[in-house]
């Protein structure tokens, strides 16, 4: 659960009815998160009973891709086999529609989601999450903290005895989330591969998950976390943990969670039916006002929501769009490339 921890917990969320249908989500979304979505769209759909898997993003997309060469009965299926993928690394979501291990969904709700979210009707974000700084708020002074990423660079070369194991953000090797984001920071920031380095001289501390680098500046182990999701960072400030979050004012990348339907789906209509609660105004306004999350709808005006973060922050946002340009950091050559590049700089003694 890039967002979350890793594991591979599976819950059963019990149809409020008779069960008469069984909805299997496979999901990169804490179960905390996740769950007023789906014990709402049960209260719609009192038969089904949802049975959710947590897992992080790269074990997701490894396993949809395994799945059709599993050795399944003659119709493709098994008893395991989800019926719809959601996850925070819409690039590996983009490559399974793109390698054809998905199918199309269409409705009016899906076509009113802007260009950017919603690719050759098989890909769709529901989500508006940003990435930010995170920081204990206890050990940190705001005056201190960094508001963009050349002051974060600042920061770390003038104390590094301070930051010294007290920084902490994605392991892009492992997270597919990390590699996500990082991949776009290359892009966007001239400064990105210096930035990596002060990381490496401040010997950062390296997690798969949203939620263990959050843990780690909860209980005061980092003063300071890069790239880590609001979404996620918010919900632990709202439970009182002392974590303070800056959505960097030289630009901010936006992530949407992103939903597909497998193409060995044993229920895709009704996969479809949760992708459409999803994005109706009742199941947006869940994501803004019950979930960690962020609502992408542009009609939501709550602060978790696309609009809501548009008023609050005078920072560039760059959502990420899907697209085929996705694609391109997935290049095997161009990849191991890039993971070296940032392994030599991060790993620095």
């Amino acid at each position: 659960m890039d967002a979350g921890r890793a594991g591979g917990a599976t819950a059963h969320l019990p149809r409020p009815g008779g069960e008469r249908e069984r909805l299997r989500i496979h999901s990169a979304t804490d179960r905390q998160a996740i769950e007023p979505l789906v014990l709402d769209f049960q209260q719609l759909h009192p038969d089904v009973t949802v049975e959710y898997k947590d897992m992080d993003t790269a074990d997701l997309y490894a396993e949809a891709v395994a799945a059709p060469a599993k050795g399944a009965p003659a119709n493709g299926l098994t008893t395991e086999t989800p019926d719809l993928l959601i996850s925070s690394a819409s690039d590996l979501q983009v490559k399974l529609v793109n390698d054809g291990y998905t199918q199309p969904h269409r409705s009016a709700l899906t076509d009113a989601l802007p260009d950017w979210a919603n690719w050759r009707d098989e890909a769709f974000g529901f989500t508006f999450e940003p990435a930010v700084i995170a920081y204990n708020r206890d050990l940190l002074p705001d005056a201190e903290v960094p508001r963009t990423r050349p002051a974060l660079i600042r920061l770390l070369r003038d104390d590094p005895a301070r930051f010294s194991r007290r920084v902490a953000t994605y392991d892009t090797a492992t997270s597919g989330i990390g590699y996500l984001l990082a991949s776009h920071d290359a892009l966007l920031f001239g400064q990105y591969w210096q930035l990596v380095a002060m990381m490496g001289n401040a010997q950062a501390r390296l997690a798969c998950c949203s939620g263990d680098i959050l843990d780690m500046v909860e209980r005061g182990e980092v003063l300071i976390a890069y790239n880590v999701l609001g979404s996620y960072a918010r919900a632990r400030a709202a439970a009182g943990a002392p974590i303070g979050i800056v959505v960097p004012e030289d630009y901010t990348l936006v992530i949407s969670r992103v939903a597909v339907i497998p193409r060995t789906a044993a229920r895709p209509q009704l996969a479809g039916a949760f992708i459409d609660y999803l994005l109706s105004p009742r199941g947006q306004e869940v994501v803004a006002d019950r979930s960690a999350l962020y609502a992408i709808s542009s009609g939501i005006k709550r602060e978790a929501s696309a609009s809501g973060l548009r008023s609050s922050t005078a920072a560039p946002l760059h959502p990420i769009a899907l697209s085929p340009a996705l694609l391109v950091f997935l290049d095997r050559l161009k990849r191991e490339r890039f993971l070296q590049q940032w392994q030599s700089a991060i790993l620095l003694p």
